[in-house]
Order: C-alpha cells, then structure tokens, then sequence
C-alpha cells in the first residue's frame, strides 16, 4: 500500500507533466492539414511579392507554389517548400499570381519530400477541383535542399507525388487605380497594362507641335537608324529612360565599310545592361524593335480616305511602339531585381529592312565581341496587343481584312494572341517542348487563361496548313502556343546566329489594315480592340480591352524570365 505522500508526489508530477504534454507531443501527434495552418495577411495583393506569415498548429510542411523571393540572394525562384513546427511560423516573400483570384498552398507532413503537381496546362485550381490533392496519380516534384549561399529549398520533377496533400486556399485581389473603361482592372501590381499603355501614348502622342525634328510631341518617323535625326532623337530618348532606371546602356552601332559588306546606315540599337550576380556571362535578353516601316513614296496616303494600301508609316503604334512599351517597362520593374544572369533589353533598329540590328548584333557583338557569352533565352515583343480579348472587325469598313493566307481567323471576329516558339523546324512534333511546356504552365494558372489557351501541333495536317487546321478543330481558342517553323521578326536572328531558344508575343498582323500604313496609330488600336456593342463576348472599351492584352503579354514576357533566369530552357535540338 502506496504512503500518502507517495500519492500525494505522483498526483504534482502528473499535474506538472500535463501541461508540457504539448510540447513533448505534439511535433508527434498534431494532424498535418490545412486546418492547422493560418496564413497573414488573409487577403493577398494580386501582382506584388510580399511577405506572407505561415503560422502552424502541428508541425508540417508548406509546399508554395508560385514564384518566391529567396531573402538571402534577392533572387526569384519558382516554388519552394517550407517546413514548420508547432507554434511557429515561417515567412516567405510571395508573388500573388496577377490574373487569379486565389493561391493555393499544400500541406502534408513535416519533412516531407515528393509532392504532387499540376499539369502544365492546368490550373491548381482546376487541379484541386479534379481530386489531384488525393495523389492517386500525375506528376510530382521533389524538394532540393537549399546551398549554403541561399535559405530557399527548391523542387525538381519527380516520379513520385508522395501521395494525398491537404490544401490550404487564400484569396487575393488586385486592386484598381482608374476607372474600368480606362483599363481599371489592369492597373495595378508590379506592372500591369495601364503603365504599357501610357507609356504607348508617350512615344505616340501627336499633341503640340514640341518636337523640332518632327514636330510632334512623341516620337514619330522613327525610320531605322543612323542619318535619319527623328531615329537619332528616338534613340536619346530611350537612353535617357533606360539610364534612368539605372542600367548600363551602350549604343551599338555597326557601319561596315570592307569589300565583303557595304555600309550600312541602319544598324543602330539601343541595349540596356544589368549584370548578373552569378553567372554574368549567360545573358538573358528581351527585344522590341523601334523602327518603323519607312514610306515607299513621298506622300503617305491614308488607306481609310483612299481605299487601298500602300507602304509606310509615321507613328507605328502597332509595330511596333506597343512591343517597345512592354520593353521599357518591363525593363523597369527588372532593375530592381538581383538575378542570376545579366539581363538585356535592347530596342532594335532596321526590323524592317531585314531584321539588320538583331542580326548585326547576335552576329558581331555576342560570336565575335564577345565569345565567352552565351545567350540562353530570348523574348520577342513584335506587333502585340490587337487580338484575344478584343474585337478583330474592321472598324472603318475595310474591306475583308479578316482574309489571311495562314488561315485564322478568316470567318472569326475575335483574334488569338500568339506565343510563337522556336527554333521549331517541323510542324509535327515539338522541337523545343521545354518553352512549350512553361509557356503554358504560365499562362494556364498565374495568367488565369486556362480556358482560352490552346497548344497547336501539326499531326495529321499538311505543312502548309497546320497552323490553321488544328486551330479551327480546336474550335477557335483565343490564344495559341505554338512552334513556328517561320520567323519574321527578331527573334529569327537569335534561333539562326546563336540556337537560342525563343518565345515571342504577338497578335493580328497581315489581317490588320493598317499593317504598315499611316494609319497605324493608337486610336487605330483602340478601335480594332473595342468591344461594345458586338454580340459576342464581354462589352469593354478599346481602352480597356487593350490594357487588359498588354498587361497579359507583358506578364507573361516578365514572368518567363523569371523562369528563364532560375532554369533556362535550353534548346531541345543540339
């Protein structure tokens, strides 16, 4: 028989021990779910990296993924996973995907490694929505242990999704600074369509006579290159705004005067640097050129008045100052980011005279300058901005310009936005599925373009028709990701001098009657992008709807670098 104060000494431990019950337990016995996880603020801003506090009930692991900010390097990365004890917290720099209503964290036990993914061409919500949280099947990807020179795990594919998640949803909302028809819905973030669409009107606007090379208070007659002084002035122009942001600019003027090539007036570009803090001499480059179709004729006649075409332009909103806007922006946001690799954003000249600053400078800057180089990606912004979600109708009674001899879209008013891939020599397979698949793991989710997006392959149809046949059996989707076996614009000189891998942006072209006419001006813009008063889709402004097409390709462009700079995408056929 026990004494009293035997008992007595038994019934105080027991009472000590209880309360420390948790902490000696718990890391062993807490449930690992979405509900032991709270997350702060509760409401994320769409469009920004900011810090979200993580705070766990019962120890686990946080698979984030979306792009993050490594806070030891500054670097962006793509996903990580997180682990947390009971009682504690973890934060971690996110950006809240731009175009989504919501982010979509999972959950499982801590320390845990395999995790299941999404598919490349669906969203996490359409995922979570399909039952892909239960882990039966699909892909996975595996944690990678941080170095001693970043704090972020990573992930890398995997075999194995380690099974059943729980999954942890969050709302976030993208704030407004204009009115909807003034493109309100995309006006906020880290960038967003508004910001392209003044600067648009900057480099476009007719008002006021200030200008005396060309008496406009933008920049028109920008015909490529040396000798021409609106050209000269564009040119200062870019370099005062890509100075300003604090980025190395060098002007890359090529004359060549030996037997073998003659001189060449229109060889100028502008390129702005920011060099990388790892592995500078891997160069990742975005592009626009900033010529314009030069006039054919002395006198520039407009199409609408006269009723046919001829060849030329003054203001070149279209093509190309809507690629060269995207360019200058995003080069904006950049130069406050570290990264990896250097980062270049060059303005190009004589585009239209055979792509001769692109090709001038991969040809003698990059092979022969500077050897030690490699270009690992590149990102074309030419001619994007009429298409997907605005009209593609003739706003001045054109006559049938909706005919294109590649097809789409002849009996259609709406026009599908390209992502255009290469190098890409056959239409029936992908050459370069790498770019293809992130095109869409971008566009599909962060992008919120699921539904809109279709990826064109040529099986079963005739080279010279692919592109069209598999669109229409696709029934018309608004934006195609393909791989182009042509290449008309800038990007061909990087594919073809260097076998970088490229993915560029654009929407109607040979279709648009002001294609390389006077007329190609903003407003000309605004009225093929109007919607009102058609019977079919939503009815926006052509302000609107144009805000919305540049902040979706502009995203998309800064967000494949982010990408790129982590993991390039390398091309598939060398």
């Amino acid at each position: 028989m026990r004494s009293r104060s035997g008992i007595a000494l038994l019934l105080v431990t027991v009472m000590v021990s209880a309360p420390l019950g948790g902490c000696i337990f718990t890391e062993e016995e807490g449930s690992a779910d979405a509900s032991s996880l709270s997350v702060a603020p509760e409401v994320l801003e769409a469009g920004v990296f900011q810090p979200v506090e993580l705070n766990a009930k019962a120890p686990m692991s946080v698979y984030i993924p979306y792009l993050v900010r490594d806070p030891m390097t500054g670097f962006i990365q793509n996903s990580t996973v997180v682990d947390i004890s009971t009682g504690s917290s973890a934060t971690i720099e996110i950006l809240a995907p731009p175009r989504t209503d919501s982010v979509l964290l999972l959950v499982g036990e801590k320390g845990r490694e395999e995790w299941p993914v999404r598919e490349s061409n669906e969203s996490w919500m359409t995922w979570l929505m399909r039952g892909g949280d239960a882990g039966k099947d699909g892909k996975g990807v595996q944690r990678v242990s941080h170095t001693e020179n970043t704090s972020l795990d990573t992930v890398n594919h995997s075999t194995d999704n380690g099974g059943r998640v729980s999954v942890k949803t969050v709302s976030s909302i993208r704030g407004q600074t204009v009115g909807i028809e003034q493109g309100g819905a995309h006006s906020s973030g880290l960038l967003h369509g508004r910001v392209v669409y003044e600067r648009l009107h900057e480099i476009t606007d007719p008002a006021n006579a200030l200008d005396p090379v060309d008496g406009k208070a933008g920049y028109w007659d920008r015909w490529a290159g040396q000798g021409n002084p609106a050209y000269e002035d564009a040119a200062q122009y870019l370099i005062s705004e890509l100075t300003a942001m604090g980025l190395d600019v060098i002007q890359h003027r090529y004359e060549f005067t030996d037997i073998f090539q003659v001189q060449n007036p229109e060889a100028y570009n502008i390129c702005a640097y920011k060099w990388g803090s790892e592995i500078p001499d891997e160069w990742l480059v975005f592009g626009a050129h900033f010529d314009v179709a030069p006039p054919a004729n002395a006198v520039l006649l407009d199409p609408h008045v006269t009723g046919s075409r001829t060849y030329g332009t003054r203001v070149g909103a279209y093509d190309n100052t809507a690629g060269t806007s995207m360019v200058l922006e995003t080069a904006k946001v950049l130069a406050e980011f570290e990264s990896r690799r250097t980062m270049v954003f060059c303005l190009w000249s004589g585009e239209e005279g055979g792509k001769r600053g692109s090709d001038y400078w991969t040809e003698y800057y990059v092979k022969e300058d500077n050897p030690h180089v490699t270009v690992t990606n590149y990102i074309n912004l030419d001619m994007a901005g009429v298409n997907w979600p605005g009209g593609g109708g003739a706003p001045h009674g054109d006559p049938d310009p909706q005919i294109d001899e590649d097809g789409y879209p002849k009996d259609s008013e709406v026009w599908p936005m390209r992502v255009y891939i290469g190098p890409g020599p056959t239409h029936d397979r992908f050459d370069q599925p790498g770019m293809v698949g992130l095109s869409n793991w971008i566009g599909s989710d962060a992008l919120g373009l699921e539904e809109q997006i279709g990826t064109l392959i040529g099986t079963n149809y005739s080279a010279d028709t692919w592109k069209t046949d598999s669109w229409l059996d696709m029934d018309r989707p608004e934006i195609i990701v393909y791989e182009d076996t042509t290449a008309r614009s800038d990007h061909a000189s990087f594919q073809d001098n260097l076998g970088t891998v490229t993915v560029g942006f654009g929407g109607l072209v040979d279709g648009y009657w002001c294609y390389h006419q006077v007329c190609d001006t903003l407003d000309e813009m605004e009225d093929w992008m109007d919607t009102t008063g058609k019977d079919y889709g939503e009815e926006n402004s052509g302000v609107a709807n144009l805000a919305n097409s540049l902040d979706m390709i502009t995203w998309w462009a800064l967000m494949t670098f982010f990408h790129c700079d982590e993991k390039p995408v390398l091309n598939a056929l060398e």
